[in-house]
């Protein structure tokens, strides 16, 4: 039986490798091209299929997100019922997400765009020394796996950190708040916005004219959860106003970015190209070929996602 590879944006071959290294007897198909006999399809590894494309293999006992994500397997309505889908869980995109949201909140900390800005105008000076980091609020929506290992590595380093979830969690050390009556006493004294959710149909749009009017002046936002979570004009017209002091987006609406988006040129926006925590086959072969392993044994596998929740 076969497992198929199903994404435009991933070598199949760097993955063929490293499952193969893990599962020599693995049979390893790519979508569209070199699918074979559709009964064989035991397996789908995907990141974005095209929609209805995975209802042609009878006999699929599992799919496995690509990334770390599950909502663009979910927003298809053909996806194949009862088949479970599996949420990538992997020690480097964890590690690399939190990377990338401490180096940020260090960024604004520091008034290192204050510098940038200085050394554009060619003028040497030093700016107040900042505040020290518990004075900071650092906020974070999602307290899962990411959201968790985030607030743990913001917390060693000295900063006040809260959360924020659908329902309530709690980590050693945060401030935890729930639901929708939590979420205005959440963001009201956050100084760094997080945004890690899953995206789903509750948590689209979340970050909105009513939730950044809700951060103090001069917050930061911090978008690497998915791009529909954030009403694109209601943050511009929050930046232009001056209500917030910036923002760092590395998920958009439309990816890739278009030319004329004003997210590239404005001022206070940092744009990078969904790369804060990419996934890389080297580490995460690791965890679909444990699944296999166990799907083989009859074995359920772990991390799957619930379609109720949507994540």
């Amino acid at each position: 039986m076969a497992l198929l590879f199903s994404s435009k944006g991933d070598d199949p071959a760097r993955w063929r490798a490293q499952l193969k290294a893990r599962l020599p007897d693995l049979d390893f198909r790519v979508w569209p091209d070199d699918v074979g006999d559709p009964l064989e399809i035991e397996y789908a590894l995907a990141w974005r299929p095209k929609p209805g494309a995975l209802r042609a293999y009878p006999n699929l006992k599992a799919i496995f997100s690509l990334g770390a994500g599950v909502d663009h397997l979910f927003r298809d309505a053909d996806l194949p019922a009862g088949v479970p889908v599996v949420r990538l869980v992997d020690k480097a995109l964890t590690r690399n997400m939190t990377e990338y949201v401490v180096h940020w909140v260090l960024h604004y900390h520091r008034s290192f765009q204050a510098y940038a800005e200085l050394q554009r105008r060619g003028e040497w000076r030093a700016l107040p020394v900042p505040d020290p980091p518990e004075r900071k609020r650092v906020g974070i929506m999602g307290l899962g796996v990411l959201g968790g290992d985030v607030a743990r590595a913001l917390l060693g380093l000295g900063f006040t950190v809260a959360g924020w979830s659908r329902t309530p969690k709690q980590i050693d050390g945060v401030e935890s708040f729930a639901g929708d009556a939590g979420l205005v006493p959440f963001l009201s004294r956050l100084h760094n916005l997080v945004c890690l959710l899953p995206l789903t149909p509750e948590t689209e749009g979340i970050i909105n004219r009513r939730t950044l009017s809700a951060l103090p002046a001069g917050a930061f936002v911090i978008n690497v959860a998915r791009g529909g979570h954030l009403v694109e004009e209601d943050l511009l017209a929050a930046l232009d106003a001056g209500h917030l002091a910036g923002a760092t987006l590395d998920v958009f609406r439309t990816e890739p970015l278009p030319e004329d988006h004003p997210f590239w040129h404005h001022p206070r926006v940092v744009v990078t190209p969904h790369v804060a925590s990419q996934t890389d086959p080297r580490s995460a072969a690791d965890e679909v070929a444990a699944n296999i392993r166990r799907l083989r044994a009859g074995e359920p596998p772990i991390n799957i996602a619930d379609p109720a929740q949507g994540y």
